[in-house]
Formats: C-alpha cells, structure tokens, sequence
C-alpha cells in the first residue's frame, strides 16, 4: 500500500501493544488488511532522544499507514523524538496518556498523565509546532477517583485546544491504585456510551473508540456512534479476524487471503529478514493464532512455537506448520465423506 487515506484507514486500527505489534508483526498484519492503520508499539521519548532512533523507529513501507506512539512527559523532549519519528515517514504521531503499568507511571507518562491534562496539552502543542505530521492522542476515560463525566470533558477540550487531530479513548477507566496492568483489563467496567457522548459533543474531531471489542460484529455497532474503532488482543491472539477487515469495514472487494497465501508469504518475508540477522522464533510468534478454529491448530501452534525455537530452523517451520493444518483438513474430508 503506497498511498492511503489517514482519516479513512483510522475506521479500524490495531492497538500499539508492547512486545506486540513489532515490525514483524505489523508485516502481518498488512498482510491480512491492506487498509486499516497499524500501530507501533510505544517507544518513549527519552528511548529516540538518548538511544538508537533507527533501532525503534526502522520499518518497511508496505506496512503504510503506520502510526508510532510516544510516551512521555516532557514537552522538549518529545519535540525531539517528534523530529526523530519525521525522519523514518509515519502517517500519525500518537502520544500515550492510557498505559496504566507501574513502569510506564514512574516515568511520568501513560494513564497517570490525565490528572495532569495542561501538561498533556502542552506536550501535544510542543509536538504539533515539531511537525506537520498528525499528531494525537490515546487516552482513558478517567483514571481512579475521577468522575468520568466532568475530567474526561475537561482533559478532553484541553487537547482540542492545543491542536489535537484526533482522540482515541479507552471506555475503561484506569485503577492506578490497588490493580495491576492485567486487572485493569478487564476490572474497571466498560462505559461505551460516555466515549460516544464525547464523541458527539466534539464532533466533527475524529474519534476512534478502544477497549473490550472482539467482534466486527461489534465493531460495526460501535461505528454508528464513533469515527473509527480500535482493536487489540482480539486482533493479536485471532489475526484471521483482520482479514475480513478490508471487506467488513471498509468495503473493499479485495479477496480474503488464504491460509497458504499467508504462510507462503510470510515464508518469503522470513527469508530476507533472516539473511539481515532476524531469528524466525521473532516471526513465527505472531503467528500462532492464524490456524485457530481449523483441524490441526495445535500442532501448528507447536511447531511455530516450539520448532522454531530450535537451532538452525529456518522457514521451513512455517510450510511443517501448514502441512499440519492442511493434512488435518485432509484426513477429516476423509472421514466426512459418504461410504
């Protein structure tokens, strides 16, 4: 994909998840969905400043459009890794005011920034002055004691004044106190309808929806309220999910890609990257969801799982893998077949 329509691909997007949604994974992804916008995970400010920008930053572009998140705290500094971020080509520039882990906290950045939105907002225009890529922002709906209704608004309105381009909101508060990342997952409860009514109030600002979404099925009631909505682990454990993406939410005629298309090419991208010094354990590990539902599926998680952690295994993990799931079929077509 060599050009793309930014506030279009932001219909559906994969979320930004640490040790996730890596370069190898994004290639993927882009595999199954030509149109939504990926996602890279968060890299801090401090990380491209004072360390290896093009280790962090470095992409292919048939992964376009591609956004990269940010985390951190000081307006300067991220004017900085914005100018870094410019040099490699993103589509969007995200700042992360969402993450609730205790690392990201003792950094000053993520959930805990929203009980500081003037800081907030002036990071976001010391990025906006720093390029004239898009810049926004990925948020929660409040975090610990806050009422969602009147924080939300007023952190909310404060990026709509510095210049933000457009809000992606978690409808989960984030419990910074007393739970940890993996609770607050899934403890704090969904509040949908307060993301949709901030939605209206700010309309026509782009506004994408996070948090809880499994299903297109979902995806498609969100979108009656919303601009756009994001998916996370439902798109990472059950990548198969996006290959009906381009079609579902966007449109598109493309033909879904089959599960031998995506080995086959996953195959050949595996190849080149192990000739740079890419070890094919880094690929395959996204890839374990791919046969989920199909005869076979365990094995074919344990050979990409398990094999490709092996000396010296190569690419031929991925074709052992599906002639797995392939002989599977086979042998229950077999049984299926009339006497």
């Amino acid at each position: 994909m060599t050009s793309f329509d930014l506030e279009q691909a932001r219909r559906f997007s994969v979320a930004p998840m640490m040790e996730w949604t890596d370069r190898h994974c994004r290639v993927l992804h882009r595999l199954l969905t030509r149109h939504a916008l990926l996602f890279t995970e968060m890299v801090t400010s401090a990380a491209l400043v004072h360390g290896d920008p093009e280790r962090h930053l470095r992409f292919s572009a048939v992964e376009q459009p591609v956004a990269v998140q940010l985390g951190g705290s000081d307006p300067a500094e991220l004017a900085r890794a914005v100018a870094l971020c410019d040099q490699f080509g993103y589509a969007e520039i995200n700042l992360n005011v969402g993450c609730p882990s205790d690392r990201v906290q003792s950094g000053r950045f993520g959930a805990c920034l929203m009980a500081e939105p003037d800081l907030v907002a002036e990071c976001v225009r010391a990025m906006r002055e720093a390029t004239d890529t898009p810049v926004t922002v990925k948020c929660r709906i409040g975090i610990d004691d806050q009422d969602t209704e009147e924080s939300l608004d007023r952190f909310a309105d404060k990026m709509v004044a510095a210049g933000v381009d457009a809000l992606y909101v978690h409808a989960r508060k984030a419990w910074l106190k007393g739970l940890s990342p993996k609770e607050n997952r899934t403890i704090p409860p969904l509040d949908y309808p307060r993301v949709y009514r901030l939605a209206q109030r700010l309309a026509p600002l782009q506004m994408m929806i996070n948090g809880g979404i499994e299903t297109l099925d979902e995806a498609d009631e969100h979108l009656r309220h919303m601009s756009g909505v994001m998916l996370g682990r439902a798109a990472y454990h059950n990548p198969m999910l996006l290959a009906d993406v381009d079609a579902r939410i966007f449109g598109a005629s493309a033909e879904r890609m089959t599960l031998r298309e995506i080995m086959l090419a996953m195959a050949a991208y595996a190849d080149g990257e192990m000739a740079r010094g890419a070890r094919i354990n880094q690929i395959t590990r996204h890839m374990l969801g791919l046969a989920n539902g199909l005869p076979g599926a365990r094995v074919f998680r344990q050979i990409l799982s398990v094999d490709a952690c092996k000396p010296n295994a190569g690419p031929e993990v991925l074709f052992q893998a599906l002639e797995a799931v392939e002989a599977a079929a086979d042998r229950q077509d077999r049984v299926l077949l009339p006497a």
